[in-house]
Parts: structure tokens; sequence; C-alpha cells
């Protein structure tokens, strides 16, 4: 048992033709339980950033797909905000609820009946000669790879300032557990429990390189070097791709910061989920 909330905002995913109405349909819904829906917006809009840092409100109800649940964790975590996600999209990794759930779930948030699942964020610093040219919060993964030409590049990974491998490869992937079901997992990675606080660190299409993937202690960084005539790129959780110069170099470790996600079911939960997710993907559905 929790603390009752009572205080929300909505965010939806402006791309998902329902998403909007649904979100007005659950505001009206929580109203009359007794609940104050502080606001609802796009999760494009960023005049919640303020309401967010100064807790107007006491949770967020996330309207999408994984990639609106990422949005909203790197929106949320600096103010410790938990966040309830009612999938919209293909997989759903991240969310709680399934769109035909949140009428029987929601209303426990308003009886404190539920938990809070803290989820491992990292940090990812980017240097050029030494020098930081800025640091990012991650929640899925660092890419390290190569840029627009399409030929290998080599990477050198250190774990706490000492040399671990060298690479020949497309790229390498340092990730979350959350991200390790996503690019990490389609480039061959381990899946690994949300609880946990480690990193993985998974070759992509590497040439007679080390071509498995390594799961570090919890506490340890790693740093990812570039060594390379052509162009390469790191980007962080999909966004824009940030450039890299020879010798570049991005630092990778456990940030202070979480996720907090509102769970209803017990832990196990994520292993029978997996079975659904494995035999039955999504995406392959819509392509048919």
């Amino acid at each position: 048992m929790n603390l009752p909330l009572t205080r929300f905002a909505i965010l939806f995913n402006s791309q998902i033709p329902e998403a909007e109405a649904l979100a007005g349909k659950i505001s009206a819904f929580m109203e009359t339980l007794g609940a104050s829906i502080q606001a609802i917006r796009t999760i494009e809009d960023k005049t919640l950033r303020q309401p967010i840092k100064k807790k107007e409100f006491e949770a967020l109800i996330v309207l999408g797909g994984d990639g609106t649940m990422l949005r909203a964790s790197h929106l949320c975590a600096s103010a410790h905000m938990p966040i309830i996600g009612i999938n919209l999209g293909s997989f759903g990794f991240l969310m709680e609820l399934q769109r035909d759930e949140w009428e029987a779930y929601l209303p426990k948030l308003l009886k404190g009946e539920y938990r809070i699942e803290k989820r491992m964020l990292l940090e990812a610093e980017h240097f050029h000669q030494g020098t930081s040219r800025g640091s990012w919060l991650v929640v899925n993964e660092v890419v390290v790879c190569r840029g627009q030409h399409v030929r290998p590049i080599r990477l050198d990974a250190e774990v706490n300032g000492h040399h671990m491998a060298s690479y020949v490869a497309d790229g390498l992937i340092a990730a979350t557990p959350t991200g390790s079901t996503a690019y990490a997992l389609a480039a061959g990675g381990a899946i690994m429990p949300p609880d946990l606080r480690n990193i993985i660190v998974v070759p992509v299409a590497p040439h007679l390189s080390p071509d498995q993937p390594i799961i570090l202690n919890e506490g340890a960084s790693v740093t990812i070097s570039v060594k390379t005539s052509h162009q390469a790129v790191f980007s962080v959780d999909g966004h824009d791709a940030v450039i890299m110069e020879d010798g570049d170099s991005v630092l990778i470790s456990s940030s202070e910061l979480n996720s907090h996600y509102i769970r209803f079911r017990d832990a196990g939960y994520f292993y029978r989920a997996l079975n659904r997710f494995m035999e039955q993907n999504p995406s392959l559905n819509q392509m048919r």
C-alpha cells in the first residue's frame, strides 16, 4: 500500500488518432471518483516541464507506446514523479495497462493500491580532447556507431578506466535493464529484469571482434572511444545523433535519478508478460 493519489496530469501521443479522445474520457472518469486532473497535454508540449518540476500534481497518466513512455520518463525523473502507462502502441514493454484495462485499475490509485517500481537511469557524457561537450540522461540506451558512411568503425571500451575490449563494428550499445528489451535485444543482448542496476554492453555487427554481450557489475561505468577516419555518432534513447570525431569518447555511468513506474501487478508479472511479447510480435502483425 502507498499513499492515495488524487492529483494527475494526462499526457498523450498526438500521432495516435484515438489518444486525445481517450484522454478526455479518462479525465472525466477520474473526476467522478474525486480525482483532480490538473492538465491534459500532448507529450510534445513543453509547458508541463515547470508544473512537473514544482510537483503541481502527484502522478502522470501516459497514453501511447514505449516511445511516449520514454519521453515521460525524461520529463519526470528529476521530480521523482511516478508514471502510469496505458498502451496504445505496438509493444508496450514499459506500459502497465492495455487500452481495455484502465477503467478497472486506475481507481486503485485513489486507494493507494499500487506499488512503485524504480528503474535505473544512466548518464552519458561526451568528451572531445578531454573536454566535456555535454551530458544526457538515459532511460534505454546509448548507441555509439558509424555515421553516414556504411563502413565499420574502431571502438574501444573501458570499464572503470581499465581496458575491456576493442571492436571493429557498426556500433556498440550500452543499455539499462529497461533498454535491454529495446535495441540491445534486437542486437542479440540478454533480457535483464527491471530491478537490476547493471549496464549491458552489446556490439552491433562486429567484424572479427568480440561478439558476445557483457553485463557489467552494479556501479560500474563504461567509456566508449572511437577511432575512425570517417564519421561516427552517438545517440541517446533514439534522439538526434551527435557527431563524434576521431578520439572522442562517451562516458556512461549510473545516474542518481530513477524512473518511477506505477505497477498494480506483482513483480513476477514481468516474466509472465515476456511470453506474450516473444510469441506474438505486434509489429509483425501490422506488416501483414
